[in-house]
């Protein structure tokens, strides 16, 4: 008689951009995500990830490490534990898989600068309640960035960690002819989309166009890439800035969001323009008309206070881009789904 057990299938992993709203104790669903956010963001800004990314440590060198008290780096670790991002191992603490894979530099991509962003983040939603009332913010987030400059460098760390989530999607489905030589990169900050794709295309050039509070660091990056003499960034406005003559590829990435439908509208069109014949347009974009989630809806929410704007169905891009001229257009649903869409479409020879 066979008494061998087929052992129980793993758990589904919780959403956790899924809606709560049947907490026993109704404040639950405020204090338990708030102090989830706290934890993990000053785990961030303490270093905690990182300095267990080479192994786990007890609590006296773990706290040594960090240069924090041992009672409060237990309190703070025992809780990270039950929120799945340390594992205890007898008096020792390690990072657990997920958090090793995506916020210390020995991972797949390290987001810690996503956290020390949403650090800067969190008092800003603390006035959602006013930009609701309004329909918008009082001031931009671009124009926050003018008068604290260390938003713009923290935001752009930020974008450069989601680049190198977003580019292996980048290079798979952007298809560079070896005809194609200058890269259009508008809104590229970091410059991380355009050094990948130099390195992968050899013919390339690129040219980034951003805000200057986005660049500050970006000439720094090229030159640790070794690609100065390929890639130049050029600050300004992306409506009103001089593209410096004709492109390829246009890079209009994560940017559509941030700006009304007349002036993305008229930034089609002027990119129709600065495209050579055969040239390609890729639009990364999170589309409204994507089945409605937590996350969507969150990033909306978002728009709103940091910029006023929104995001926008796929049948507005298509009606942009038709209007404008282009033809072929390619639309590819990223998996996961809260990493947003590629459009790709091409000017006809």
């Amino acid at each position: 008689m066979n008494t061998r057990h087929t052992p129980p299938a793993p758990a589904a992993k919780r959403d956790v951009c899924q809606p709560t709203g049947s907490a026993e104790l109704a404040m639950l669903d405020v204090y338990m995500p708030m102090m989830k956010s706290a934890a993990i963001l000053s785990a961030g800004k303490l270093g905690l990830f990182e300095a267990l990314a080479g192994g786990p440590l007890a609590i006296p060198a773990l706290a040594d490490k960090l240069q924090a008290s041992a009672s409060g780096t237990r309190f703070l670790a025992d809780f990270l534990v039950t929120i799945g991002y340390l594992e205890q191992h007898g008096e020792h603490f390690a990072n657990t898989a997920s958090t090793q894979r995506w916020f210390t530099r020995a991972g797949q991509v390290d987001y810690t600068p996503g956290l020390l962003w949403s650090l800067e983040a969190w008092p800003m939603m603390g006035d959602l309640s006013a930009a609701v009332r309004r329909g918008g913010p009082e001031r931009t987030l671009w124009q926050a960035m003018e008068d604290q400059p260390q938003l713009g460098k923290t935001f752009s760390a930020y974008m450069d960690a989601f680049a190198g989530d977003l580019g292996p999607d980048l290079l798979a489905h952007v298809p560079v002819l070896p005809q194609h030589q200058r890269l259009l990169d508008l809104g590229g900050s970091h410059g991380m989309h355009s050094i990948r794709f130099c390195q992968r295309y050899p013919q390339l050039s690129a040219l980034i166009v951003d805000l200057p509070s986005a660049l500050t660091e970006t000439d720094t990056t090229i030159a640790r890439h070794g690609l100065a003499e390929r890639i130049h960034a050029s600050p300004g406005e992306l409506l009103v800035h001089d593209w410096h003559g004709q492109h390829d590829v246009v890079f209009y990435l994560s940017v559509a969001h941030n700006h009304t439908a007349n002036e993305n509208r008229l930034a089609i069109r002027q990119i129709y323009e600065a495209l050579n014949p055969g040239g390609l347009l890729v639009i990364h974009e999170y589309l409204a008309d994507t089945p409605h989630n937590a996350f969507l809806s969150a990033f909306r929410l978002t728009l709103l206070y940091e910029t006023g704007t929104q995001t926008y169905r796929y049948g507005e891009y298509v009606d942009w881009l038709a209007s404008a001229g282009f033809a072929d257009l390619k639309r590819i649903d990223l998996d996961p789904l809260e990493k947003g869409s590629l459009i790709i479409a091409r000017r006809p020879d």
